[in-house]
């Protein structure tokens, strides 16, 4: 995991939390885990991964 940025990243993964960009994941699996156990600590925040390469967001 990468420290949070402002900036869509050019490549890999990111958690975007309530429609900011929190923290860079090189794997989709990792963005995944890491959304994951977010939306279970706070299950009222709207969590997304954002994929770099196709500039697409999935919801978990």
């Amino acid at each position: 995991m990468v420290a949070a940025n402002r900036e869509p990243p050019a490549s890999g993964f990111a958690l975007e939390v309530d429609g900011r960009l929190k923290a860079e994941f090189a794997t989709r699996d990792g963005a995944r885990a890491g959304g994951e156990e977010l939306k279970k600590r706070f299950p009222m925040l709207q969590i997304r991964i954002y994929d770099a390469q196709t500039n697409a967001r999935e919801d978990i």
